[in-house]
């Protein structure tokens, strides 16, 4: 059994990893911790479990074996290093930071301390993901140039129950966030782009305010792969009805995913027409993997590079932005 303390309620799926973690058998939520005490103690009583105020005595605590880390993104190196430090195992909400500099510091503590950490990047765990991974190994799609992905939500658009949207204004904090959408809800794409295309060698982006709060709200980013493949990756709280859409291009065939449907199309394996191909069977959870190989000793395969690329397009695509101008990922 994983004796796990929940750190701070602030992210939206704060709610998602704690249900996760309390349905999983091998698992046990034993304390709270929130920087909002009174946010902390309501979550802790309707969890029916103690909350502690104090970060300090939390990890201190030889009773606790784990920790998930669901607190502001400005917050993490400070929280997770201290995780580290005392021994705790790390689960946490992504981006792992805002640096490149602050990834490799956060991983050099974490490697010196020997604690397993794993970083909430899900649809690389999901059936369409796989499948690309697969059809890209094997060629299907013969020489791939180009990517397409895109997330996007209408969190940010008022409606008859939220003036500012559902998003929660602390969303729009940008010292708290590091940014806005292409943090947040581009994360999805930007590391499912850099699964399927490899390193990423330099980013131009637009990060864009429709609704004035701040930070962006609706976002692009061109990211140039050494692999030769170039990604356009969206994301959005301004949209309404944008289904998740993934398209990977290939001098031989296309394969297109909008939503659960998938379709591929090749010249060269006889699928000369749309074809809804049968996906191979989804990975287990982060939080699974996480699990596994606490217990298990067993490799996930979402690795220390999915975390450290995810950080340097989402810092390379800020100094785009800023500088308006292409950035060089050193």
């Amino acid at each position: 059994m994983i004796r796990v303390a929940l750190l701070s309620k602030w992210h939206v799926h704060a709610v998602d990893y704690a249900r996760e973690a309390s349905e999983n058998p091998s698992v046990s939520i034993s304390k709270v911790w929130d920087e909002d005490v009174e946010r902390g103690k309501i979550w802790a009583e309707e969890l029916g479990v103690p909350f502690d105020d104090q970060l300090e005595r939390v990890l201190s605590d030889p009773e606790i074996d784990g920790v998930i880390v669901t607190s502001p993104t400005n917050a993490h190196k400070e929280i997770i290093t201290a995780a580290a430090n005392h021994g705790k195992h790390i689960y946490t909400e992504k981006v792992l930071s805002l640096s490149r500099t602050d990834d490799e510091e956060i991983f050099s503590t974490i490697e010196n301390a020997g604690v397993k950490f794993m970083i909430s990047l899900p649809r690389l765990t999901s059936r369409y993901c796989l499948y690309a991974q697969k059809i890209i190994n094997d060629g299907t799609l013969g020489t791939v140039n180009m990517i397409r992905c895109r997330v996007a939500h209408n969190g940010a658009v008022p409606n008859e129950d939220h003036k500012n949207g559902w998003l929660p204004d602390r969303f729009f904090d940008k010292d708290q966030c590091g940014g806005g959408t292409l943090i947040d809800l581009g994360a999805h794409p930007i590391y499912l782009a850099n699964r399927l295309a490899g390193e990423p060698k330099a980013v131009s982006a637009q990060l864009h305010s429709l609704m004035g709060r701040g930070v962006d709200d609706h976002s692009v980013a061109t990211v140039e792969y050494e692999s030769g493949i170039l990604a356009v990756l969206e994301s959005s709280f301004v949209s309404s009805g944008s289904p998740f859409q993934l398209e990977i291009y290939g001098t031989n065939g296309t394969l297109m995913v909008e939503g659960s449907e998938v379709r591929i199309k090749s010249r060269t394996h006889g699928m000369d027409e749309w074809t809804s191909p049968d996906l191979p069977p989804a990975m287990h959870s982060p939080m699974q993997q996480w699990v596994d190989d606490i217990l298990h000793q067993k490799n996930p395969d979402i690795t220390k590079e999915d975390a450290l690329r995810l950080t340097s397009v989402n810092e390379a695509a800020a100094l785009s932005h800023k500088n308006d101008k292409r950035m060089i990922i050193e």
